[in-house]
């Protein structure tokens, strides 16, 4: 497989907190299963790295960018077949509250309709985010 993209697309949404707060609660990969339920139910720290069982892809590793200032929640998908997805998420002031960007590429193994899919998930998870975030 190839790990070209052949397509970008930004998903956001507009979250009513300071970009402080969003970070801190979308950094933290233990929150993941609560709001991003397109990496599973659970995941666990283990040697090699954070891993999601569970999740609709199968068995997957995900690796994260380190906390920084920026806001940058870049991560690396593995999947069970060790290909690994560049996930770039970016958490961003807008006025008194943020943005969370999470660009979705599509490789050119994936259909039209599964890149669809795939940013419904995107969306649905992110509108989960701020949910849980603005409800404190």
């Amino acid at each position: 497989m190839s790990s070209e993209v052949t397509a970008s697309r930004h998903v956001s949404v507009y979250i009513d907190r300071p970009l402080g707060e969003v970070y801190d609660y979308a950094s933290n990969p233990v929150h993941l299963p609560v709001w991003a339920h397109g990496l599973g139910d659970s995941i666990e720290q283990r040697d090699e790295g954070w891993v999601a069982e569970s999740s609709p892809m199968g068995r997957v590793v995900v690796t994260f960018t380190p906390r920084n200032e920026l806001g940058v929640l870049d991560h690396d998908v593995t999947l069970p077949s060790g290909q690994s997805v560049y996930n770039p998420v970016r958490v961003i002031a807008h006025g008194a509250g943020s943005e969370v960007v999470f660009t979705l590429r599509r490789r050119p193994e994936v259909s039209e309709a599964a890149f669809e899919r795939d940013a419904e998930t995107v969306a649905a998870d992110l509108a989960r985010l701020k949910s849980i975030v603005e409800s404190g």
